[in-house]
């Protein structure tokens, strides 16, 4: 019998269908694998925005995840959107029980049209508890500044920022060796080219990753997009520097071809079935 490759996405629901779960699935499915789902929060939005947002009880994320991860597995699990620390701290007991190596990260802190979905405190609890399970995470250039308390001033700082976030020390404030790699995306500069920088700790190599700046509204959902993309080729049994290369192509892809799309009268998504048209 044949074998799937399963990717499980831990984040939240956009009732709109271009970001969070619904975002995640499509991608997954898109790059070949198979979905998995625990839903952390249930949000009301659309492509003009994020009017109000239902955060799932702890125990009903934690047992989404343990009855997905009990029965079917996983090669790769995404991890989105969480709000609060109790929710921080509850994920983290369930996967370290299961000691995946192809956890991938992405910080979800604010949403494209700027309503603020972590709480204050759940920041420090992200940085302290979580973020080094990760094997990856793929930070925006805010919620990179966030992380770190320092400004990103032009796209020359890409590289050392990187670099920064991927070692524990400077997130933790211990004296740790423990690295993790790191996708800095680069599309809140106003740079005519995107040159998202790579630092993949593993190999302890800086790759840039260029791509033209499109001028669309349809970039909801992008940053759920590219770490599901990349969840799911590290499932597929890529290297990492293949995966976020493989990555960085479905989204630009996804990109070009929403961009010819109208839904909504916001941010429209992305077209992540690009490839069966």
């Amino acid at each position: 019998m044949k074998t799937y490759k399963r990717v499980l996405t831990i984040a939240g629901s956009d009732s709109g269908g271009g970001a969070g779960i619904q975002a995640d699935i499509k991608t997954i499915s898109a790059c070949g694998c198979y979905a998995m789902s625990a839903i952390t929060a249930i949000t009301i939005q659309n492509t003009l925005g994020v009017t109000n947002v239902y955060n799932i009880p702890t125990k009903i994320v934690t047992g989404q995840i343990n009855a997905v991860l009990n029965d079917i597995g996983a090669d790769a699990i995404k991890i989105g959107m969480l709000s609060n620390s109790e929710l921080i701290l509850n994920i983290k007991t369930a996967l370290v029980k299961y000691n995946y190596k192809n956890i991938v990260l992405d910080p979800v802190m604010i949403s494209t049209s700027g309503h603020k979905l972590i709480e204050d405190d759940a920041i420090e609890t992200l940085k302290q508890e979580l973020l080094y399970y990760a094997r990856i995470i793929t930070p925006n250039i805010p919620e990179a500044e966030t992380l770190l308390n320092e400004k990103i001033k032009s796209k020359e700082d890409l590289p050392r920022f990187a670099k920064k976030l991927s070692y524990a020390k400077y997130i933790l404030n211990k004296d740790s060796q423990k690295r993790v790699s790191v996708l800095l995306k680069a599309g809140h500069l106003t740079d005519e080219n995107i040159n998202d920088i790579f630092y993949n700790s593993e190999s302890d190599e800086i790759i840039e990753l260029k791509s033209k700046r499109l001028e669309t509204p349809n970039t909801h959902g992008t940053g759920c997009t590219l770490s599901s993309a990349v969840a799911s080729f590290l499932a597929l049994g890529h290297s990492m520097n293949q995966a976020v290369k493989l990555a960085k192509d479905y989204i630009n892809k996804a990109l070009i071809s929403g961009s010819n799309y109208k839904i909504g009268n916001g941010h429209g998504p992305v077209d992540h079935f690009f490839n069966l048209h």
